[in-house]
């Protein structure tokens, strides 16, 4: 009898250990989509403090150098999430059913200075000292249909230029438009902050100029996902945004309003600095890290109105489907709209 209690004893507890690394294993693996600046910081931060990890997220990073890609890869089910600009691309797909707007990031705000718009030294010096300079430039752009396409089009609308007036000159890569704009192959870029300021400290870049002069309340970027994860992963879907909003709100207090001590907010810069600035001793990547943050929606709540004018430009610029709607491009059960 006493050695048939052993073994129960023996097989409760194995069972029990079982049971537990069963739940261990049970978080789901998800896959987001980065590009390497501090404006994506909130997803770096979620995963080293653990955010994701206490909604049962095992997260992996897919780095990626402009938005569209980004949109095709959460279409395709190659990543899970992103968080970058609206792009033609994304909006193509929203069309066919494939990605949802769940969400809102980066946002123009009158609180905090935003992004800049930059002339090549060699423009400046030949007059283009303000965006109302603009006709007959050759302005840089990722892609077509990209934010930064957007972005042109709405400073050049305000100056009372049409399509056709300047040039827009897709160069695919962010790090090639730097090249281009420092070279003087093109003559103008719009970029966020602290980009906009590393590329103009060298001489070859001036700042002309403010992207909410032209577009206030900007929502320069969202956060979305497959249209397959809203509709059969709600629950999925909720679990990572709540993640996502604790590091959005340690990205916000650590470099916007900077109410984070000194030695949480160091811990911050070191989090981000492995995805950002990598390449740099942490001393230097500390100063671009902070310098310019712009403020990240709390609990990455969404600028419906902005969308929608993003989306009219799309269509009116011929660059999306005439007939996509809002409802196909946004999902707003999840988070707060504004």
């Amino acid at each position: 009898m006493a050695l048939a209690k052993r073994l129960l004893a023996a097989a409760t507890v194995a069972s029990m250990v079982a049971l537990g690394a069963s739940a261990a294993s049970a978080a789901d693996e998800i896959k987001v989509g980065i590009l390497r600046f501090a404006s994506h910081s909130p997803s770096m931060i979620a995963k080293a403090k653990g955010y994701f990890a206490d909604e049962d997220l095992d997260v992996t990073f897919v780095p990626f150098q402009a938005a569209q890609p980004m949109a095709v890869a959460i279409a395709s089910r190659d990543i899970d999430f992103g968080m970058t600009a609206i792009s033609g691309g994304l909006v193509s797909l929203a069309d066919k059913g494939a990605v949802k707007v769940i969400g809102g990031a980066l946002m123009e705000t009158d609180d905090v200075e935003g992004q800049k718009i930059l002339a090549s030294k060699a423009a400046y010096d030949a007059g283009f000292t303000d965006p109302s300079g603009l006709k007959g430039k050759r302005f840089g752009v990722t892609t077509a249909g990209s934010s930064f396409h957007y972005m042109a089009s709405k400073v050049g609308e305000a100056e009372g230029l049409k399509t056709g007036d300047f040039r827009i000159v897709p160069l695919q890569k962010v790090p090639a438009v730097i090249a281009s704009l420092k070279s003087g192959q093109i003559d103008s870029w719009s970029i966020v902050p602290n980009i906009a300021s590393a590329i103009s400290a060298g001489g070859d870049v001036v700042e002309i100029g403010k992207i909410s002069d032209y577009i206030p309340g900007y929502q320069v970027t969202t956060v979305f996902t497959s249209t397959a994860n809203v509709e059969d992963r709600p629950d999925l879907v909720k679990r990572f945004l709540a993640g996502l909003s604790k590091g959005i709100a340690d990205y916000n207090a650590a470099f916007v309003d900077k109410t984070m001590s000194d030695a949480d907010s160091a811990e911050i810069v070191k989090i981000v600095h492995e995805y950002v600035y990598a390449d740099m001793p942490l001393d230097k990547a500390d100063k671009r890290i902070r310098a310019g943050a712009m403020r990240i929606n709390e609990g990455a709540a969404l600028n419906v109105e902005s969308v929608e004018d993003q989306l009219e430009w799309f269509k009116a610029e011929k660059l999306v489907p005439e007939g996509v709607t809002m409802d196909d491009l946004v999902d707003t059960q999840f988070v707060t709209t504004n």
